[in-house]
Protein backbone atom coordinates (compact mmCIF):
# COMPACT_ATOMS: atom_id res chain seq x y z
CA UNK A 1 0.00 0.00 0.00
CA UNK A 2 1.43 3.39 -1.13
CA UNK A 3 0.82 6.55 1.27
CA UNK A 4 -1.24 9.12 0.03
CA UNK A 5 -2.11 12.50 0.87
CA UNK A 6 -4.90 11.31 3.27
CA UNK A 7 -2.64 8.83 4.81
CA UNK A 8 -1.39 9.25 8.14
CA UNK A 9 1.78 7.56 9.63
CA UNK A 10 2.35 5.95 13.03
CA UNK A 11 5.47 5.20 15.25
CA UNK A 12 5.94 1.73 14.26
CA UNK A 13 8.08 -0.77 16.47
CA UNK A 14 8.92 -4.47 15.35
CA UNK A 15 11.82 -7.07 16.38
CA UNK A 16 13.87 -9.55 14.44
CA UNK A 17 11.90 -12.40 16.19
CA UNK A 18 8.83 -11.19 14.43
CA UNK A 19 9.61 -10.60 11.05
CA UNK A 20 9.50 -12.93 8.72
CA UNK A 21 12.83 -13.39 6.02
CA UNK A 22 12.36 -12.70 2.84
CA UNK A 23 11.29 -15.14 0.29
CA UNK A 24 12.19 -15.90 -3.32
CA UNK A 25 15.58 -14.00 -3.47
CA UNK A 26 16.93 -15.49 -6.17
CA UNK A 27 20.49 -16.27 -7.04
CA UNK A 28 20.46 -15.22 -10.28
CA UNK A 29 19.79 -11.92 -9.52
CA UNK A 30 22.99 -11.47 -6.62
CA UNK A 31 21.14 -12.74 -3.48
CA UNK A 32 23.56 -16.00 -2.89
CA UNK A 33 23.04 -17.38 0.45
CA UNK A 34 21.31 -14.75 2.02
CA UNK A 35 18.85 -14.03 5.32
CA UNK A 36 17.30 -10.75 5.06
CA UNK A 37 15.02 -9.14 6.89
CA UNK A 38 12.53 -6.06 5.79
CA UNK A 39 12.15 -4.52 9.52
CA UNK A 40 10.55 -1.00 8.19
CA UNK A 41 8.91 -0.85 4.61
CA UNK A 42 6.21 0.30 3.25
CA UNK A 43 4.50 -3.14 3.78
CA UNK A 44 4.91 -3.11 7.69
CA UNK A 45 5.14 0.88 8.35
CA UNK A 46 3.70 2.25 5.67
CA UNK A 47 7.06 3.47 4.74
CA UNK A 48 7.06 5.31 1.15
CA UNK A 49 10.47 6.76 1.40
CA UNK A 50 12.60 4.30 4.35
CA UNK A 51 13.38 0.34 4.43
CA UNK A 52 15.49 -0.84 6.98
CA UNK A 53 16.94 -4.05 6.96
CA UNK A 54 18.97 -6.93 8.55
CA UNK A 55 20.86 -9.20 6.64
CA UNK A 56 22.93 -12.57 8.20
CA UNK A 57 25.82 -13.73 5.33
CA UNK A 58 26.69 -17.00 6.40
CA UNK A 59 30.28 -17.92 5.19
CA UNK A 60 30.52 -17.45 1.67
CA UNK A 61 27.22 -15.86 0.96
CA UNK A 62 26.96 -12.63 -0.93
CA UNK A 63 24.95 -10.02 -2.19
CA UNK A 64 26.93 -9.73 -5.75
CA UNK A 65 27.14 -6.68 -7.63
CA UNK A 66 23.88 -4.31 -7.53
CA UNK A 67 22.55 -1.06 -8.07
CA UNK A 68 19.72 0.39 -6.88
CA UNK A 69 18.04 3.86 -9.39
CA UNK A 70 15.76 5.74 -6.80
CA UNK A 71 17.28 5.39 -3.33
CA UNK A 72 20.76 5.89 -1.63
CA UNK A 73 22.03 2.81 0.53
CA UNK A 74 24.00 2.57 3.70
CA UNK A 75 24.96 -0.51 5.77
CA UNK A 76 26.71 -1.53 8.99
CA UNK A 77 28.97 -4.54 9.79
CA UNK A 78 27.18 -5.58 13.14
CA UNK A 79 29.36 -8.89 12.94
CA UNK A 80 32.27 -10.26 10.97
CA UNK A 81 34.09 -9.55 8.03
CA UNK A 82 34.13 -9.93 4.51
CA UNK A 83 34.74 -8.35 1.17
CA UNK A 84 32.45 -4.98 -0.07
CA UNK A 85 32.24 -4.56 -3.66
CA UNK A 86 31.98 -1.11 -5.01
CA UNK A 87 33.26 0.55 -8.71
CA UNK A 88 36.68 0.85 -7.88
CA UNK A 89 36.64 -3.03 -6.94
CA UNK A 90 36.47 -4.33 -4.18
CA UNK A 91 37.92 -3.44 -0.52
CA UNK A 92 38.21 -5.73 3.21
CA UNK A 93 35.09 -4.44 5.71
CA UNK A 94 34.78 -5.54 9.51
CA UNK A 95 32.86 -4.69 12.36
CA UNK A 96 32.19 -1.40 12.91
CA UNK A 97 31.95 -0.10 8.93
CA UNK A 98 29.79 2.65 8.07
CA UNK A 99 29.27 2.23 4.05
CA UNK A 100 26.87 4.41 1.84
CA UNK A 101 26.10 3.78 -1.49
CA UNK A 102 24.36 6.76 -3.54
CA UNK A 103 21.67 5.68 -6.29
CA UNK A 104 22.92 4.72 -9.32
CA UNK A 105 26.70 3.26 -7.86
CA UNK A 106 27.55 -0.61 -7.94
CA UNK A 107 28.11 -2.25 -4.76
CA UNK A 108 27.54 -5.22 -2.46
CA UNK A 109 29.29 -7.83 -0.35
CA UNK A 110 30.96 -11.15 0.24
CA UNK A 111 31.36 -13.21 3.43
CA UNK A 112 34.90 -14.17 3.10
CA UNK A 113 35.49 -15.53 7.08
CA UNK A 114 34.57 -18.30 8.90
CA UNK A 115 31.60 -16.97 10.55
CA UNK A 116 28.35 -15.10 9.94
CA UNK A 117 28.43 -11.85 8.52
CA UNK A 118 25.11 -9.73 10.02
CA UNK A 119 24.65 -6.37 8.40
CA UNK A 120 22.05 -3.06 9.22
CA UNK A 121 21.28 -1.94 5.91
CA UNK A 122 18.54 0.93 4.78
CA UNK A 123 17.02 2.65 1.52
CA UNK A 124 17.01 6.47 1.71
CA UNK A 125 14.05 7.37 -0.93
CA UNK A 126 11.97 3.52 -1.34
CA UNK A 127 9.92 1.73 0.98
CA UNK A 128 10.09 -1.73 -1.02
CA UNK A 129 12.53 -3.51 -4.09
CA UNK A 130 10.44 -2.62 -6.57
CA UNK A 131 10.23 0.95 -5.29
CA UNK A 132 14.13 0.64 -4.96
CA UNK A 133 14.81 -0.21 -9.05
CA UNK A 134 17.36 -3.06 -8.54
CA UNK A 135 19.53 -4.18 -11.26
CA UNK A 136 22.45 -7.00 -10.38
CA UNK A 137 25.87 -7.76 -12.51
CA UNK A 138 24.42 -11.35 -13.17
CA UNK A 139 20.53 -10.89 -13.86
CA UNK A 140 19.68 -8.14 -15.41
CA UNK A 141 17.32 -5.46 -14.06
CA UNK A 142 14.36 -7.04 -12.33
CA UNK A 143 12.57 -4.01 -11.03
Amino acid sequence: MKPDANTVLKPFRTSLKDVPKVAGLKKKDGWVNMQVQFLIDRQTANSDKLLVGWTVLPPGAEHDRHRHFNCDEFWIVIKGRGVMYTEDGEAESSEGDVVFTPRGHWHGFKNTSNEDVVLVWGWSGAGSLEAAGYESVEGGRTH
